[in-house]
């Protein structure tokens, strides 16, 4: 990719460095408005299933095997990939979440499947 991905929460301040703004997320952040959020798409169809979701519970050790999981459910939507690498190219894409665990997240996930 020609420009960045990061991944950011949601709770943390929006920055000019951050360019385009996708919240991944299939639910949306507990206490936060639109206006706070500042995204400017909101995919929330990119986000894990619900099952997988509750199933990892940001249990770090699960965090392999959700992955794994997590790649197959992202294999089956080829066009969402498509497009947040259409964002990537054309300038900085922030990939948004809320989980409190910065490392353990489907952010991390997909911000790997888009890089390829």
């Amino acid at each position: 990719m020609p420009h960045p991905i990061n991944i950011k929460r949601v709770y943390e301040p929006a920055g000019e460095a951050d360019g385009f703004r996708v919240l991944v997320d299939r639910v949306w952040p507990r206490g936060m408005t639109k206006e706070k959020a500042e995204v400017d798409l909101w995919m929330k169809d990119i986000g894990p299933s619900t099952d997988l979701r509750k199933w990892f519970s940001h249990d770090p050790e699960r965090w392999e095997e959700f992955r794994r999981r997590y790649r197959e459910e992202l294999a089956k939507e080829p066009e969402l990939i498509e497009e947040l690498r259409g964002y990537a190219r054309k300038g900085p894409l922030t990939l948004v979440y809320s989980a409190k665990d910065e490392a353990h997240n489907q952010a991390v996930v997909i911000r790997e499947v888009v890089k390829g």
